[in-house]
């Protein structure tokens, strides 16, 4: 099924959990990561339990250190 990432077209198979999404975009290592699906901000807490529907929008946030 096809989904928006941040601003990019990609397939991903069905019952893919937003977790399983973030750990193949970003690694392992998830701390100062946001996540929106549709505009609406996914606590960390459910990601795993959450679904990506086709068509989705999911825009993955990474805060970084800088001055």
């Amino acid at each position: 099924m096809e989904i928006t990432l941040n601003d990019k077209l990609h397939s991903v198979k069905e019952n893919s959990s937003l977790y399983d999404l973030v750990c193949i975009h970003v690694g392992e290592k998830q701390k100062g990561i946001a996540v929106a699906v549709n505009d609406a901000v996914i606590p960390k807490t459910s990601w795993e339990s959450y679904i990506v529907r086709a068509n989705d929008t999911i825009l993955i946030i990474k805060a970084t250190q800088g001055g």
